[in-house]
């Protein structure tokens, strides 16, 4: 499939554009009220530590919760989950806000506000990342990654440095007033917004069942294991420059609110250029290359942070670090999304921002300990051995590039007629499928099976294997088994155009009579119950 090269293309379809420019609105206010916070809490605590663990916890609850909010977002109205998240987020404004107004805001108060906004965050997230492949054709989704990127980082470049001027001005309670009054665009562009989403014939999943499942298909899928372990390393390596920023601008090159809200802005336009030639490096260069030049920008931006005494040489180190971030994660965020199918996309991308905040939010904290006890320069100088170590793993886990599988719904199964009366909650069902296989097809035959055995246990089926009759070797089973028979349909209606090669594959090298043989069976225990063996012949122990 042909990618579109022109990052702005998905702004020609109307319900996208209109959440996108709402979106502005939202990230304005958010990051307005980040500098307000992380200022604060330079003012009201001397400790690196505790100004680093405001990046702490808002990324925390995105670590701890975006599994569950994935599955919400694959098996609710991803629309409603937004705006749930929305409102939460407005009260939580509202709360701190007035809270900061009235003089009882306290270092530990001041986090657990940002660790509710990240909770709203964390539930936001997977819906609206998953709810982009409904708003845009696919041939569009990686211009719509990057341009949510852009649109954040447009306002990371002006954002910073305004919330910079109204703390100066105001106060940190007026940079919160703002962000309160910013989420009222977006919740508005939902409440107007009506997706159409398809009707399931199945049951909802349960919750601790949905997050199974995503467990299961991103562990069985290996080019998302690589995403999530580099993901992982570049969100522990390139926390500490954001983390740290505030401590930068008040010791190393002695400046206030407004030197830390324009080297953010920096930061921001450094993003804004990295989306706009995110497009033009897809063409030029691999997925691997890109994110090895995101580490070493990286790690080259920390060193001039750790020696610069010029908050613009600083800012100039920024402009490469933004760029490099935006490159990178635009495009973890893109190969989850098109190595994922829809039904399972929600849970792949909180899985994806599960570790890859979990990097940020742990490195966050990492990295301010180190400043404490070693310095601000030698824990930033720490933070760019680590992204080099980003650089020497994808010589063992190089990223994948970009995938051109087809991973809309197969739609060839039939649910077959039974002649038992079950419900869908009976079970469990086993599945037997046997085939016919010549000696000279066995190679091929075992190489098929090997990844058909991936297929089958990454779309839920249990207790897989393979068995051969020891009186006719031609013949081959497959076997494996599924918890009740709703499962058994879910387990096929997961099934993709790109796992359609291998059944017909498969299907090719049975030598057999006719179509493949599939036994579908309930289990049914014939051992008598308790009071069966003990109870309806008593024995007598004298004889």
């Amino acid at each position: 499939m042909a990618y579109t090269s022109s990052t702005l293309a998905p702004l020609r379809h109307d319900t996208y554009r209109t959440i996108w420019f709402a979106s502005l609105s939202s990230n304005f206010g958010g990051l307005i009220q980040a500098v307000g916070a992380a200022w604060m809490m330079t003012t009201i605590t001397a400790s690196e530590d505790m100004v680093a663990l405001v990046q702490t916890s808002t990324a925390l609850p995105i670590m701890l919760f975006s599994l569950i909010s994935g599955a919400l977002a694959d098996n609710y109205d991803r629309r409603r989950v937004m705006l749930t998240a929305q409102c939460m987020m407005l009260t939580v404004s509202a709360l701190l806000t007035a809270t900061a107004l009235l003089g009882w805001i306290t270092p530990w108060l001041l986090l657990f506000f940002t660790f509710l906004i990240g909770c709203g965050t964390a539930l936001n997230n997977p819906s609206w990342q998953a709810s982009v492949g409904d708003m845009v054709p696919r041939a569009d989704l990686p211009g719509a990654v990057t341009l949510n990127s852009m649109g954040f980082n447009i306002t990371r470049s002006v954002g910073p440095a305004i919330g910079g001027v109204i703390v100066a001005a105001a106060g940190a309670a007026a940079a919160f007033a703002v962000n309160t009054v910013s989420y009222l665009a977006l919740i508005y562009a939902l409440l107007r917004w009506r997706p159409s989403t398809p009707v399931s014939t199945l049951p909802r999943e349960a919750l601790g069942s949905a997050i199974f499942a995503g467990l299961r298909y991103v562990s069985m899928s290996p080019n998302l294991e690589k995403v999530l372990l580099r993901g992982l390393l570049f969100g522990i390596g390139a926390s500490s420059i954001l983390a740290l920023l505030p401590v930068v601008a008040l010791d190393l090159v002695g400046g206030g609110p407004l030197t830390y809200g324009f080297m953010l802005g920096a930061f921001g336009i450094g993003a804004i250029g990295g989306a706009v030639l995110n497009a033009r490096l897809r063409q030029m260069l691999s997925s691997e290359m890109i994110i090895r030049l995101a580490f070493t920008g990286f790690a080259l931006s920390a060193v001039i942070a750790a020696f610069s005494p010029s908050a613009v040489l600083t800012s100039a180190g920024l402009l490469i670090s933004g760029a490099c971030w935006v490159s990178a994660l635009s495009l973890f965020n893109t190969i989850v999304q098109l190595s994922t199918p829809r039904w399972v996309v929600g849970r792949a991308l909180s899985l994806y921002q599960t570790v890859t905040f979990g990097g940020i939010a742990g490195g966050s904290w990492l990295w301010g300990v180190a400043a404490d006890r070693y310095g601000v320069a030698d824990a930033l100088l720490m933070s760019s051995v680590v992204m080099l170590l980003g650089i020497v793993i994808g010589l063992r886990f190089s990223m994948p590039a970009f995938a051109s599988l087809n991973l809309d719904p197969l739609n060839r199964f039939t649910e077959p007629a039974l002649s038992l009366d079950i419900t869908p909650r009976s079970g469990p069902i086993v599945i037997q499928v046997d085939y016919e296989i010549g000696d000279d097809d066995l190679a091929e035959f075992m190489q098929l099976m090997g990844e058909r055995r991936r297929i089958r246990i990454r779309d839920g089926a249990r207790n897989w294997a393979l068995m051969r009759d020891l009186e006719n070797p031609g013949l081959w089973t497959e076997t494996y088994h599924t918890p009740t028979w709703v499962e058994y349909i879910r387990h096929n209606q997961r099934r993709t155009q790109a796992d359609a090669e291998n059944t017909d594959r498969l299907r090719a090298l049975h030598r057999g009579e006719g179509p493949l043989h599939v036994h579908r069976m309930i289990e049914r225990q014939a051992i008598p119950s308790g009071d069966d063996v003990f109870h309806k012949a008593p024995i007598d122990l004298h004889h």
